[in-house]
């Protein structure tokens, strides 16, 4: 099923175009980037989209919001009145201690990101989603995307433990019991297998595999997960961490009509700024009236040189301080899910969690997810795939894919444009922003212009970091000053406590 997201101008007329706009109030959730503030509403809608040969798809949004996957977020948090019974019938399970970052996967569940997924794969789920990228749904209703294994490992001894027990208590990282698992089912672990389809290779070095895989179990184990609260860090960020439940409501509540989201694990520099409220003006030049930016920095497990999350959220808050974004028009939230590293099999996994946030737009830019080869001096992706398979992926057809693009000077017509006429075809559901770079001359970040090439800088993630750890300034107007300091204030007391732990 190939669809596209067509401009408000030609919704389905059961929308009433007489239909006012409304003005209310904005409550901000208690996060210190959500304002409250009068919101215009638009009124809802219903987008009809092509018949298929196999059903009929007709969704119902509110706003800019789409039907999460399986046509319901999944809540998977135990009501308070029911907490105090399941604490006590944890007492007579067998026990399953998780790692931090099955901690983490337990919070994706628990809120819906992976929706319909109701807990840890079992074989047939995980199966489905190592060979295919997708799982289907019960009684023929279809196929969601789904493309990396959220899987629980365990070892021969607790596998025996368990036995023929339905059910089994998850314990944290501290001991604290986190959830019930129930009708469990436990099948091999073939890591190599699982490596080889995830990754694309079984080369060392793959972070991910070295922190959650290589050591794990030789089983897994599959079930319903039942958490008995909800998840927290208690890091002084959990008010960032918005579930997709309640980012839908601010969404609605901002009366937005289109919901953008980026994805980083990097600070915000003025280029990533400069493609995010470009795309809100094409947005509104194609009639939208109330485009949302959702700055979503992933917030799970990292390699070891990307930049903690802390030190990103006091970054990104700097950007919007300074107004390099606007926080008017943009929601800061924390991604829980840890990273892969796998390229485009993952970054299907990042544009799908988005779907179940209620976004219908997605940037992707070079490399998205990816990483150089850990033992060849080369990238262990093709930059390009990443975009291309998320115009391709089934299960994605709902949501429309943002990527980068440098455009030929020769060819200037902008594919928003194009779009809104009816140049594109709704089987290539993707439109085209250009890549930013720093323009020498305007001393700012700037579209790159391919007919003066020598003008202009591409300063990578790793330059960028280079530059804040040796104390150098990037050129002005690379990165608002204030984000900027957190860098070099990071990258310095690092250099701090490294020469206090060296040898005299």
């Amino acid at each position: 099923m190939a669809t596209h997201l067509l401009p408000p101008s030609r919704l389905d007329a059961s929308a009433s175009p007489a239909s006012p706009p409304r003005l209310w109030s904005s409550a901000s959730l208690a996060h210190p980037l959500l304002l409250s503030r009068l919101c215009l509403s638009a009124p809802s809608t219903r987008i009809s989209r092509p018949r298929s040969r196999r059903r009929a798809m007709s969704v119902t949004v509110r706003s800019s919001l789409i039907d999460p996957d399986g046509g319901a977020l999944v809540d998977l948090v135990s009501p308070t009145e029911s907490r105090a019974a399941l604490r006590s019938e944890t007492e007579a399970l067998p026990r399953v201690r998780l790692a931090p970052v099955d901690v983490e996967w337990t919070h994706v569940l628990a809120e819906g990101w992976a929706s319909p997924l109701r807990g840890f794969m079992r074989e047939h789920e995980y199966l489905q989603c190592l060979h295919f990228n997708c799982i289907r749904l019960p009684d023929g209703a279809g196929i969601v995307n789904m493309s990396l294994p959220i899987v629980l490992s365990i070892g021969d001894r607790e596998k025996e433990e368990i036995g023929d027990k339905p059910d089994v208590a998850l314990q944290g990282p501290d001991g604290g019991i986190l959830a019930i698992l129930r009708r469990v089912e436990i099948y091999p672990h073939n890591k190599e297998e699982r490596i080889a389809r995830t990754w694309g290779t079984t080369a060392p070095g793959l972070p991910y595999v070295d922190e959650t895989i290589t050591s794990a179990g030789n089983w897994l184990i599959g079930g319903d997960l039942e958490v008995l609260e909800p998840i927290k860090y208690n890091d002084g960020l959990d008010h960032y961490r918005l579930s997709p439940k309640q980012l839908r409501k601010e969404f609605d509540k901002r009366g937005a009509d289109a919901v953008f989201a980026f994805q980083l694990r990097n600070p915000v520099h003025n280029g990533h700024a400069l493609l995010m409220n470009d795309t809100r003006r094409r947005l509104l030049e194609m009639g939208y009236k109330n485009p949302i930016l959702l700055l979503h920095p992933l917030g799970g497990f990292t390699k070891a040189d990307d930049v903690p999350l802390p030190i990103r959220m006091e970054q990104h808050s700097k950007v919007l301080e300074d107004g390099v974004l606007d926080p008017q028009t943009t929601i800061v939230s924390i991604f829980p899910s840890p990273m892969h590293y796998a390229g485009p099999t993952e970054v299907q996994w990042h544009a799908k969690a988005r779907i179940n946030a209620g976004a219908n737009f997605y940037i992707v830019g070079r490399d998205p997810a990816g990483m150089g080869h850990p033992t060849e001096k080369r990238d262990l992706y093709n930059p390009d795939h990443g975009k291309k398979v998320l115009s391709m992926a089934p299960g994605l057809e709902k949501l429309n894919i943002l990527p980068f693009k440098v455009f030929d000077a020769r060819k200037p017509p902008s594919a928003f444009n194009e779009l809104k006429h009816g140049a594109i075809s709704s089987k290539i559901k993707s439109y085209l922003l250009q890549v930013a770079a720093y323009d020498t001359v305007a001393k700012k970040m700037a579209f790159f212009d391919p007919s003066r090439s020598k003008d202009f800088l591409f300063i990578s993630g790793t330059k960028m970091r280079a530059f804040a750890k040796s104390g150098e300034n990037p050129p002005d107007g690379f990165m608002c000053p204030g984000g900027w300091k957190v860098l070099v204030d990071y990258y310095n007391s690092l250099q701090t406590e490294e020469a206090a732990a060296a040898p005299v």
